[in-house]
């Protein structure tokens, strides 16, 4: 399948414009760098995952085949059994680097601990494609393209819709409520862009609606809401950020079930797949979320696919949810990395994102990007 196929299935940034799913993004296409791209040799390229244990990275992978057959190069995916496995993921970063290849994929766990191994791949003059998450104090000349969902505005776009559901609520409530979320860490870039978005958009939609707000729970999200207006005690309205210890589905719930079983909780946002399918475990013992919040129901939103997650939005159990493209993530880093590998000066690939519920998951650009 090649890029005008891809952009003819609505997949490219380029054909976001006039869909009736508001996009992430409607930029310009940014992958008409990539036309015509042959591999000047036949390359191989390592391309370092958080985790084979979640769909969303094998969809990545697939991305990455795709890219692969088409330039007739070859990859080598690597990752740990977890995302928080730090440790491991440095170590076969670093382990990669000293074989020289001529280029690297690298979606960091923790993009404090890459830098070291980024500034070995500037000294070795070994381009670095970044995707699904870009590491922002990047050592100079280590990083040549970020191929990412521009996860601030990803989860803006969970908060607006997510305060459509709720704003009557939140409106006639008679005393403090609470807007739970749930973010698998505090440590990767795009995790901590994706929650901030949603914070400093919620606490946007509630101040111009005369609410007053504060910001609990992890100190990094904390720390990060500066518009927050009120302490935790007087606030019309608090948005309670929860991280687990660890980078777990049964962690993330434990945590979802706390803001849960908080009887002024009226929503919970679970920022990626992990950190949804938190959510819906803490819900299977409370049965508090649905898509009705004048009913009384928690209005529960979630981010990226999967079987558990898209079932949980057909039915109801969730209001919608925000999906990336992980498959694009891993096609365009392959043909960032091929074209870089050519000499080829690469730009960043934002990477389309979209709102989901249950009356738009078949449409034509919506279903592509909905692994299983």
């Amino acid at each position: 399948m090649t890029i005008k196929k891809l952009i003819a299935l609505g997949l490219s940034a380029a054909m976001v414009a006039g869909m009736t799913a508001a996009p992430v993004f409607a930029e310009e296409d940014p992958t008409a760098q990539f036309e015509g791209l042959t591999a000047n040799e036949a390359y191989e390229f390592p391309m370092m995952v958080k985790s084979f244990q979640s769909t969303y990275w094998q969809a990545a992978v697939k991305g990455m085949e795709m890219a692969g057959e088409e330039l007739g190069v070859t990859f080598n995916a690597q990752g740990p059994n977890s995302e928080s496995d730090i440790a491991d993921q440095v170590n076969m970063i670093n382990t990669a680097i000293a074989a020289n290849p001529v280029g690297l994929g690298l979606a960091a766990c923790d993009t404090s601990s890459v830098l070291e191994a980024l500034q070995a791949c500037a000294d070795k003059g070994i381009p670095v494609v970044t995707f699904d998450t870009g590491v922002a104090d990047a050592p100079e000349g280590s990083v040549v393209a970020e191929v990412c969902t521009d996860n601030a505005q990803a989860g803006s776009v969970a908060a607006e819709n997510m305060y459509a559901a709720i704003k009557d609520v939140v409106a006639n409530a008679e005393g403090q409520v609470i807007i739970g979320e749930v973010n698998q860490d505090a440590t990767a870039l795009n995790i901590q862009q994706r929650g901030g978005g949603f914070i400093d958009k919620m606490i946007e939609l509630l101040q111009a609606d005369g609410k007053t707000v504060a910001v609990a729970g992890n100190e990094f999200y904390v720390n990060a809401a500066t518009t927050a207006d009120a302490t935790e005690a007087d606030a019309d309205v608090v948005i309670q950020v929860a991280v687990p210890a660890q980078t777990t589905v049964e962690l993330c719930s434990t945590e979802a079930q706390a803001i849960l079983s908080k009887e002024n909780c009226i929503a919970i946002f679970g920022s990626n797949q992990t950190a949804a399918e938190g959510v819906l475990a803490a819900n299977s013992n409370l049965n508090v979320l649905g898509s009705d919040a004048a009913a009384g129901d928690v209005i529960g939103v979630g981010f990226d696919a999967g079987s558990i997650i898209k079932a949980a939005v057909q039915d109801g159990t969730f209001l919608g949810a925000v999906t990336q493209s992980p498959l694009m993530m891993g096609y365009y880093a392959i043909y960032a990395l091929t074209a870089a590998a050519n000499g080829q000066e690469v730009s960043d690939v934002p990477t389309a994102g979209y709102w989901y519920d249950s009356t738009n998951m078949e449409d034509e650009t919506i279903a592509p990007n909905l692994y299983d």
